[in-house]
């Protein structure tokens, strides 16, 4: 594509907005700048899109949402008369223009005659993802960057069991949103028009009701919490997005009585001005809600995203210290109480299973064996596990009881099919409840974890490689370690090589060769012969380069070096390639 064509394309439309023409015509001498934002359409990809927001073609502003809204548009028409009438969900989260951008969406999607609920004010993800499947829905949309800074937003798309697209439909969609080669091809309808031809309705309180009511009903000791409630002292930062209010009301229902918010982070704010980088992995995100965590006597600190689909946990150590659990940790300590819960209760059932990703961490594996559940694991995103409920669904071959990814989204139930912070917040304290009672921490719950199946240690690093120099950086590094197999890792040799992009599983040893049992993905992992692993993949919602990393040693303090090693040697063989 010719960037500063398009770029000349872009300036002369009728379209742009005085302040859009201005901001273009204040680049014009910065050819670099020119190219980042023309060289390309923003990938509509399987996640949908997701960029920095400035007027360009390959960024996230007005234009570009019509646009991908119509291909969208054309897919929901496809499903004929029925699937516009069961019409489209949408949701968005505090971010600059999200607003802007789910309206924008709606008007699209209301002139091509489909049926638009939208929430009235910002809501978490999950929330969106419930209220596609309780208003049966053809399709929802999302406009989110989650855990991005402040410059990204994004814009998902769900079908109707409540996930994400997969395959093959999310190839479809795409195939249609490329097909939308001229802007003159989207069409609009002005809010007012489509009220009053009862195409757009506003939604609100009574999804937030319906919605926490399913969360609730995921609380497995009720009497126990009505025991505790008064006893423990939960500190709690939505980050300045969407938990604020769904996270309290659903502690508060569930008869926890202290709760308490850190004040400063507790509205919505598209600028995260307390934090920059709004992301519940990141410890700098706690300090405030430490400090006040201090004030407060707290046992447990939660912490969700913007748009409330990933929980962070701070819990206080062996020695009194903050320590901020990693994801792989807060999954592995709930599906040990879950699991545990339902059979001390009779409830736990003979074909349950547990669903985790491929990154993540391989303490389920023990855990679920010692329950007699099958455990699961699926490609890197939570809609692959969404996928996996729905199957559970329509065949009766299991009965989902848990399912989390690495980074820190996890879902207990089925009334959603996105990963929940709302729900494992309301665990999380459930959790440290029991365990408060029984005299422990949820850091003496994680270590007895270690102490039943093993001390199991994770870790990933990320490479950051930004613009076009960055995209053929990342397929380099691919491609090299694809096409030359490394020997070993920190000296302990590679006993498997799985690729899924060519679907080969390689037993190293063996000299033999199996199929991937799952679908095409970019990733590489090797298996060590000391039960380690790695994992390779490109991020698909960022420029980044992502690094996985597993261990089992018989101490932490082994694990760690473990993970060290194996950190120094990836970072040798990259600055090879």
């Amino acid at each position: 594509m010719d960037f500063m064509k398009e770029y000349e394309k872009w300036l002369g439309s009728p379209a742009l907005s005085e302040a859009e023409r201005a901001e273009l015509e204040a680049i014009r001498n910065d050819p670099k700048e020119i190219e980042s934002r023309f060289y390309g359409p923003l990938e509509f990809g399987t996640a949908g899109l997701r960029g920095t927001m400035y007027t360009g073609l390959h960024n996230m502003n007005i234009h570009v949402i019509r646009w991908a809204t119509q291909g969208f548009a054309d897919v929901i028409c496809a499903e004929g008369e029925e699937g516009k009438k069961r019409g489209v969900a949408i949701c968005m989260d505090c971010r600059n223009h999200s607003m802007e951008f789910a309206r924008a969406a709606a008007e699209v999607c209301a002139a091509n005659g489909i049926h638009v609920r939208i929430f009235e004010s910002l809501r978490p993800t999950p929330e969106l993802s419930f209220a596609v499947r309780e208003y049966h829905c053809q399709a929802g949309i999302n406009v989110t960057a989650s855990h991005n800074p402040k410059e990204y937003n994004g814009y998902k798309v769900y079908w109707a069991d409540g996930a994400q697209v997969v395959a093959p439909r999310d190839k479809d969609i795409i195939a249609e949103v490329n097909a939308v080669t001229d802007y003159g091809q989207i069409l609009r309808m002005e809010k007012k028009e489509a009220m009053e031809k009862g195409l757009y309705r506003v939604i609100g309180e009574e999804v937030d009701r319906a919605f926490d009511k399913n969360v609730l009903a995921q609380v497995l000791c009720p009497e126990m919490i009505a025991r505790m409630a008064d006893k423990l002292n939960i500190v709690y930062t939505p980050l300045h997005g969407s938990g604020n209010l769904p996270v309290r009301r659903v502690l508060a229902e569930a008869g926890f009585q202290n709760v308490f918010v850190v004040p400063e982070q507790e509205m919505p704010d598209p600028e995260f001005t307390t934090v920059g980088y709004p992301n519940p992995e990141d410890a700098k995100v706690f300090v405030l809600a430490e400090k006040l965590a201090e004030e407060k006597h707290a046992d447990v600190i939660i912490g969700t995203d913007p748009d409330c689909d990933r929980v962070g946990a701070v819990v206080r150590n062996d020695k009194g210290e903050f320590v901020v659990l990693t994801g792989n940790m807060v999954g592995a300590l709930l599906t040990e109480y879950i699991l545990a819960r339902k059979h001390e209760q009779g409830r736990l059932p003979a074909n349950g299973a547990v669903v985790k990703t491929i990154v993540t961490t391989e303490l389920i594996t023990p855990i679920c064996e010692a329950y007699g559940v099958e455990k699961m694991d699926v490609l890197t995103g939570f809609k692959f596990i969404g996928e996996k409920i729905k199957g559970f669904e329509e065949t009766g071959s299991h009965t989902y009881l848990f399912g989390f990814e690495e980074s820190y989204g996890c879902l207990a139930g089925t009334y959603a099919r996105d990963k929940d912070a709302v729900v494992a917040s309301l665990l999380i304290c459930e959790m440290a409840a029991y365990y408060k009672e029984k005299g422990m921490t949820l850091y003496d719950a994680l270590l007895a974890l270690y102490e039943k199946y093993g001390c199991y240690r994770e870790d990933v690093m990320s490479l950051t490689l930004k613009g076009l120099d960055g995209v053929a950086r990342i397929a380099a590094i691919m491609k090299g370690f694809r096409e030359n197999t490394p020997e070993a890792f920190a000296g302990v040799k590679v006993a498997s090589a799985r690729d899924y992009k060519t679907q080969i599983f390689r037993d190293i040893a063996a000299g033999t060769e199996i199929a991937s049992p799952l679908p095409v993905s970019d990733v590489l992992q090797y298996i060590l012969d000391d039960g380690a692993w790695i994992c390779i993949r490109p991020s698909g919602t960022e420029p980044k380069l992502k690094f996985y990393f597993g261990v089992k040693a018989d101490s932490l303090a082994a694990a760690e070096e473990k993970i060290k090693a194996m950190k120094t040697d990836i970072e040798e063989k990259v600055a090879k390639i």
